[in-house]
């Protein structure tokens, strides 16, 4: 994986010659080999630009070339390439600060001077130019590319060219090939050719070979190219070199007046083991959220010690999401520091491990969400081009400030519109965070009524939606970055859309229009917008993901025996509140029996033999099992599901079940006498519906022991800081290292610390070996 960020640039220098502006437009891309991967927002009438944008991503196939290119925004032409810097992977392997000479391969050629002697007895001079072979040409799309060359004599006023055949699959590929060109006219020509070069002019000519790789139906790609004087045969008429291939046009302009690039880059890679060498590092982390308190726990010393690296939260995140142990982890961390705020007008506004965790759940599973809440009304607004501009500084000439405020305001309307109209497009894993957050603050601020909406808008709206609408691209709402106007517009939008987010307090009975000051000009909204908020916010933040379900099915009678008619049709109905069932269908029948969906703990398959009946499940609670047929293998398992979904974050659920049933003073499966007997079976677990994640289990864990490894000395310290507390027993101090570590209790840290120290160890000897005993080929 990679982290890139192009920091800034200075002096960059578009185009060369008398035609040269200071105030283009430029921006960056990030290529790897010949693909573009990324690309910046472009920068208005500067050459010194401060692109200060940070881009992680996986790297998914072998590449050669890490490639970042410079580019004046043309209007009516192409862009203008400024400048290339290239990484080669051997650069990232050394560690290297110094980008390579040339990212495009290298040219075999042969260059002769022949004198001939033509039919009429003149003399002429002939250049041979013998393409021989070429060598580490990049990559198309991580894979072997098609090349073939053009071999060019260019002067002032002639350009011939020829071309080579193609060869296939190849980065290294054998031409061979061997073109001639007449340099000279005989002595004796009097007629006008189609070039005209004196004898005394071929210093100035050049060889220009460009490879290319034949897209066949497609475009060609532009490889590389080098440039050779003639005039290096003057001395002796044979030459025979390499030549390092160039970014095309390279040689027009003088490297100083490029000017320069600022680059952050971090390349990771790791070596993955077998599955077995994890199973003690994934168990402990995978035991962080039942450690009490949460701060000895492995996945919170992990981001206790690498705090200031960004990337380290996100292995933890996705291992724990695929075990379904991240609500619970988030919820822990997130109630230890609701225990250190002192305002609820502050709560979750820093940049800590809660809020980390959160926003990178968002972003794994709420893309989908975006894109159904959010693309249609940003490709309307990147599509439609309508002016927003309110800042009178920047208002251009013939603008009406009056008709900028109507666009900007009705683009905010459908915004704000179909997000509080998305709740039902939510994520199952974000309304169960959103839940905890909500039930954690109101229990933090029970005083303050309004806190319940601001924990959950600081994160829905801020750090979600706003970003989104600003950066709709990094969500893939949109391909590239959009132009400056538009950029612009989707700026006001999401600052209008952060203080709207403000709102959560919002009550439903204020009758007022509501003005956002954004310093330049007031927008007012319509109160009809604010009244869906508390509710929107209410409704992602509930544990239910189905509001409704309503069946026909055969319910047996509690407390009868084996033997008699104990099943009876009834209609089963649950809410995101209450499992009911009725006699009848309707909303007038009344309930013969309401079961809270807080009082059940587990919804499972009944074998068919407990009652010799198909399609049976049992609802498990407080009392006795509720025994259920549904009217075939379908709906019996929407049950299930439906069931489990609705009850999954409930405090008491059951880790084991019967799959029989109780009857004749003993249990069918497991026979047990007692009818308070545990479970002889574990319970299913509950899958989050629509949520699929590809996650290696694997590449995270070694992720995660790198992430340790880097950090080691800070692990060390915290196992100190901790043998420290337990001797001194005293409050920590500010100067000691170790103060910036959170310790609650001292011993059950050092426990944890020692176990990961001891896990490290054992997970290094295990690389050590491997790496020493690999062989190509071998398992």
């Amino acid at each position: 994986c990679c982290a890139v960020d192009p920091g800034e640039g200075k002096n960059l220098g578009p185009c060369s010659g008398p035609n040269r502006q200071r105030d283009l437009c430029t921006f960056c891309t990030i290529s790897l080999d010949q693909e573009e991967v990324f690309r910046t927002k472009v920068f208005d009438k500067s050459l010194s630009p401060f692109y200060g944008e940070d881009f992680y991503f996986e790297i998914p196939r072998p590449f050669q070339c890490l490639s970042f290119y410079v580019f004046a925004k043309g209007v009516f032409q192409r862009d203008l390439p400024v400048g290339t810097l290239c990484f080669q992977l051997d650069d990232f392997q050394r560690n290297t600060d110094n980008p390579v000479d040339s990212q495009y391969g290298k040219v075999h050629l042969e260059m002769r001077l022949n004198e001939l002697i033509i039919e009429n007895g003149s003399m002429c001079q002939q250049l041979l130019v013998r393409i021989i072979e070429c060598q580490g040409l990049p990559l198309i799309s991580g894979q072997n590319c098609d090349p073939y060359a053009t071999v060019s004599l260019v002067g002032p006023a002639r350009f011939d060219q020829k071309k080579t055949k193609v060869k296939k699959k190849t980065s290294d590929p054998q031409f061979e090939e061997t073109f001639y060109f007449e340099v000279t006219r005989p002595n004796s020509y009097t007629k006008k050719s189609h070039f005209q070069v004196e004898e005394e002019d071929i210093e100035k000519l050049e060889i220009k070979v460009d490879l290319w790789n034949n897209g066949n139906l497609a475009q060609d790609v532009f490889l590389g190219e080098t440039r050779v004087s003639v005039k290096i045969l003057r001395n002796d008429h044979i030459h025979r070199a390499w030549y390092l291939l160039q970014p095309k046009g390279n040689g027009k302009s003088k490297t100083d007046d490029l000017g320069s690039l600022r680059l952050n880059v971090t390349y990771t890679e790791d070596n993955v083991l077998p599955s077995a060498c994890y199973t003690p590092l994934c168990t402990l982390l995978l035991k962080s959220p039942d450690i009490k308190p949460i701060s000895a726990s492995a996945a919170h010393i992990l981001g206790d010690i690498c705090r200031e690296r960004y990337e380290a939260v996100l292995p933890v995140v996705r291992l724990l999401l695929h075990h379904s142990r991240l609500v619970s982890f988030v919820s822990a961390i997130a109630a230890l520091e609701l225990e250190n705020t002192q305002e609820a007008n502050t709560i979750f506004r820093g940049n800590s491990l809660a809020t980390r965790c959160i926003d990178d759940m968002m972003k794994i599973v709420g893309r989908s969400y975006l894109t159904v809440t959010l693309k249609p009304v940003l490709d309307e607004i990147c599509e439609s081009n309508k002016t927003c501009e309110i800042d009178p500084i920047k208002l251009k000439e013939g603008d009406n400030v009056e008709v900028n405020k109507e666009n900007l305001q009705g683009y905010v309307q459908k915004v704000f519109s179909s997000i509080t109209q998305s709740s039902s497009s939510c994520p199952p894993l974000m309304c169960d965070v959103f839940r905890s957050l909500r039930q954690l603050a109101s229990k933090r601020f029970p005083d303050d009524p309004h806190v319940q909406y601001s924990a959950v808008s600081s994160f829905v709206f801020l750090r979600f939606f706003a970003v989104a609408v600003l950066s709709p691209h990094t969500f893939q709402l949109r391909p590239h970055h959009p132009d400056l106007e538009v950029s612009r517009t989707l700026t006001l939008i999401s600052k209008t859309i952060q203080t709207l987010g403000s709102w959560g307090s919002l009550s439903k009975n204020k009758l007022v229009c509501i003005h956002v000051c954004l310093s330049y000009q007031p927008v007012t909204m319509p109160t009809n917008q604010f009244i869906n908020l508390p509710l929107f916010i209410l409704t992602v933040s509930m544990s239910s993901l189905y509001l409704f379900y309503y069946r026909e099915v055969q319910k047996r009678a509690q407390g009868r025996k084996r033997i008699g008619k104990n099943f009876k049709k009834r209609w089963l109905r649950v809410t995101n509140r209450e499992l009911s069932y009725h006699k009848h269908r309707g909303e007038t029948c009344a309930p013969l029996c309401i079961m809270p969906v807080k009082n059940i703990q587990a919804v499972e398959k009944l074998d068919e033999s407990a009652f010799n009946r198909k399609n049976m499940f049992q609802v498990l609670h407080s009392e006795k099992p509720l025994y259920v047929q549904a009217g075939n293998c379908v709906e019996a398992s929407e049950w299930v599901e439906v069931l489990s979904q609705v009850s999954r974050c409930n405090p008491d659920r059951l880790g084991t079940f019967h799959p029989s049933a109780y009857l004749a003073g003993a249990w069918l499966c497991c026979r047990s006498l007692s009818d308070s007997q545990p479970g002889c079976k574990p319970c299913t677990p509950t899958l989050l519906a629509n949520l699929q994640l590809d996650i290696d289990c694997d590449r995270e864990t070694e992720r995660i022991f790198s992430l340790f490894t880097s950090s080691y000395s800070k692990l060390q310290k915290m196992e100190d800081a901790c043998a420290s507390i337990a001797v001194y027993q005293g409050p920590l101090r500010e100067q000691d290292d170790y103060s910036l570590f959170t310790i609650q209790d001292s011993k059950e840290t050092f426990h944890t610390v020692r176990q990961i120290s001891h896990i490290l160890k054992e997970l290094q000897r295990e690389h050590d070996t491997r790496s020493g005993t690999a062989q190509y080929g071998s398992q």
